[in-house]
């Protein structure tokens, strides 16, 4: 047992789930924040209800968990991406992603930093995505993606004087269900993206899990405003001559 608590956006499926899942194995406490209740159960497993995108809504549970548990690690894992062509993209798209991406984000860890600070200890992770760099038809998401990092560098500058740390896991391609949703499973589409990544395959919930937990790390203390990209090469560029 440890005396960790992971609050954890979207912790009801995919990516969320599976560290959940991992750091409860390690002894954590974990508070799952997603719409849908978790199709799984643990008896230090708890699941709020909210819907991310509505800000009271957000204000109000994190008032909430604040009073009744010290959270040492905030991971920002929910995400949509709401693809569209530049002439479809609408400015609500933007701010809605943007409450969803940061604005969520900044509501819940002003609720955790006093405890964070008086313990002189805390971890605030990002789930950020490889689109940050640009992906045709991501207005919205990439953009949101992309200030997630510039808001992890500016936590991570003010907040290390209090043993707080604060990075961006930045994935893709992975294959969850929002990757499902925009290109089919198991079709000649998928087939043919996994060729074109460098290792020559796409990356699973384990992948980024993994870098995720490297971070959650208390002997992690010497890294932070960092973002590391789990996308098999795909952030490096390669071409064929």
């Amino acid at each position: 047992m440890t005396d960790h608590t992971a609050l954890i956006t979207g912790g009801s499926k995919g990516i969320g789930a599976d560290l959940g899942q991992r750091l409860l194995e390690r002894g954590y406490r974990v508070i799952s924040l997603a719409r849908n209740v978790p199709d799984w159960s643990h008896e230090r497993l708890e699941h709020v209800a909210v819907d991310l995108l509505d800000a009271d809504a957000v204000a109000g549970v994190a008032a909430d968990i604040v009073a009744r548990h010290e959270v040492t690690h905030l991971i920002h894992n929910a995400g949509l991406i709401w693809p569209s062509l530049i002439e479809e993209a609408k400015p609500e798209d933007i701010a809605g992603l943007a409450q969803l991406h940061l604005g969520s984000a900044l509501t819940l860890v002003q609720a955790c930093l006093p405890a964070m600070k008086a313990r002189q200890f805390g971890r605030v992770l990002f789930n950020g995505s490889r689109a940050a760099l640009g992906v045709p038809t991501r207005t919205a998401y990439s953009a949101t993606k992309a200030g997630m990092v510039g808001m992890a560098r500016t936590w991570a500058l003010e907040l290390a004087p209090h043993g707080i740390t604060v990075n961006v896991v930045a994935p893709g391609p992975i294959l969850t269900d929002n990757f499902w949703g925009i290109i089919p499973k198991g079709s000649d589409r998928e087939t043919e993206l996994a060729k074109r990544i460098p290792v020559g395959r796409l990356g699973t919930v384990d992948d980024v899990t993994n870098a995720f937990l490297f971070f959650c790390d208390p002997a992690s203390s010497f890294v932070t405003g960092q973002t590391l990209y789990v996308c098999g090469g795909a952030s490096v560029g390669s071409m064929a001559l």
